[in-house]
């Protein structure tokens, strides 16, 4: 780069003023700095278009890179699948080779969810089988009462009920 000083700038000025005259100096001082100023917007134009470009390139190869992720997991799941419905297909034709044999045995999950279920029923009838005569002698709750009702039922008879609080 060439470095201009004050020194440097004050004899160049000089030599024009010398050179190109009085009278049009001011003309070509300002023809030179509005040419200095486009020459300015023009590079940084195109330093501007330079980084959109190689920001858009790196974008692509950020879709490229994304597309192939994407494209892995797509054969993965689908891969996956298939094995989920080739294994189904099989059981299906085993149950369905077992009923055509006359051989009708459950799997061992439908026994086991079978025997679950009896016995959720019958801890359920457990939980239900004490009478309700019973929960009242023991002061065990039967329904739900409300507070206002609570209230009402253990207020002494004597007072009036028009009465407020502050009379």
């Amino acid at each position: 780069m060439i470095d201009f000083g004050l020194t440097k700038l004050i004899m160049i000025g000089a030599v024009a003023l010398v050179v190109i005259g009085p009278e049009k100096l001011p003309k070509v001082a300002r023809m030179a700095g509005s040419i200095f100023g486009r020459a300015q917007r023009y590079i940084n134009d195109i330093k501007a278009e330079v980084s959109r470009e190689m920001e858009l390139e790196e974008l692509h190869k950020v879709h490229d890179e994304f597309r192939q992720a994407a494209a892995d997991v797509h054969q993965s799941v689908s891969s996956g699948l298939a094995e989920a419905k080739n294994e189904i297909n099989g059981v299906w034709s085993d149950m369905q080779g077992a009923r055509a044999t006359g051989t009708s045995e459950a799997p061992p999950d439908a026994l086991l969810i079978a025997r679950k279920a009896k016995a959720f029923r019958r801890k359920k009838l457990a939980r239900d089988a004490v009478p309700s005569w019973y929960k009242q002698r023991t002061g065990q709750k039967t329904r739900v009462v409300s507070a206002a009702a609570r209230v009402a039922r253990h207020r002494p008879s004597g007072m009036a009920s028009n009465r407020t609080f502050f009379h």
